[in-house]
Parts: C-alpha cells; structure tokens; sequence
C-alpha cells in the first residue's frame, strides 16, 4: 500500500489548511456555494415533486421503453421511444430547465472564483452539493428513493441517462472531493 504522502494526501491536506488559514473571502464563497447547492437541491426536489404529482408518475422506469445506446452497468444512456413525461411540452420545458440549471451553476462559479481550476472547482462543489442535496430532499419529501439501488432518470441532456440512484450519490461525492482541491489551490 502506499504512503499517504505518495498518492497526494499529505499535499491535499496541507492545501486545505492553506486555503482555510490564508483566505477568508475564498472560505466564504465556498461556504456560499455549498449553501446554494443545498437550497437549489430543495428546488430541484420541489420541482420533481410536483411533476411527479400532477404526471401520475409511478415509481420504476422499464427499460423495454427505451432503446439502449450505451450500458455501462452503473449508468445507461437510452433513447426513449415514448416521452418520459406524456405531455412533449412539458418535457422540451423540463430539457430546457435542465438546460438553465447547469447555466447557472456555471455563471455561479465564475462570478466565485478568479482562475478557470477554481471555476471549475467551484462548479464541481456546486454542482454535488446540488445532486446530493436532490436526492436527500427527495427521500424527505416523498420518502423516494426507496433503496440506493431504485432506478432513476439523471438527466435529459445530452441524451437521456438512466440508472441506480447509487451512481449520482458516488459520482457526486467524487466531483466534491475534486472540486474542493481545485477550489482550495
């Protein structure tokens, strides 16, 4: 097994003390960015909330209505041969407010950071604590998902991706981790 100090964790920790000692307006943003991604992960819930509300939405997503682009086993990417939501406005709208999402987490980390490795940090912490926040919202709101292993639609852009809800929750864990180091450089 390597030494801490080989695979980075000695650097990794010392850049944290760093960030923390030597810069408190850098400290504040990043406090603001986890705290926008928390409220804007209720947001998103609320809004999936409602649409599963108002849509009949049950749970379960059968693959036999998709066609399978790509299977990677933790994610699939899909063609749907039906809409997901019945009504095809509704669901360019719910494209387009996916759309503006990943604008404004995008808009958030320049106006966060000075340099693009923080800007991108700062879109990564943003952006996971979003997801996180999602999915924990979602579990209070409508006690969903009912195991890390229910099947979830992700996104629907580029194209539609679907699979265990597990994925985004370890994705997201990893994006935070990556984004506080580039943040904190």
């Amino acid at each position: 097994m390597l030494a801490p100090e080989r695979w980075g964790h000695g650097r990794y920790t010392e850049a944290v003390r760093r960030f923390t000692r030597e810069n408190p307006s850098r400290r504040a943003n990043l406090l603001f960015l986890i705290i926008f991604g928390v409220a804007f992960g209720f947001a998103e819930a609320a809004v999936v909330y409602y649409l599963r509300i108002l849509l009949h939405f049950r749970d379960g997503y059968s693959i036999a209505h998709y066609k399978v682009l790509l299977n990677l086993g933790f994610i699939t990417f899909v063609s749907p041969v039906h809409s997901l939501i019945v009504n095809h406005r509704v669901s360019d709208i719910e494209v387009a407010r996916e759309s503006a999402t990943l604008i404004m987490l995008i808009c958030l980390a320049f106006v966060a950071a000075r340099s693009w490795r923080q800007r991108t940090g700062a879109f990564l912490v943003s952006f996971a604590c979003w997801d996180l926040s999602y999915y924990v919202f979602l579990k209070l709101l409508e006690d969903w998902p009912r195991s890390v292993m229910t099947k979830d639609v992700f996104f629907l852009i580029p194209v539609t991706s679907i699979g265990p809800v597990i994925t985004p929750i370890v994705i997201s864990i990893l994006l935070l981790a990556l984004g506080l180091k580039l943040f904190a450089d």
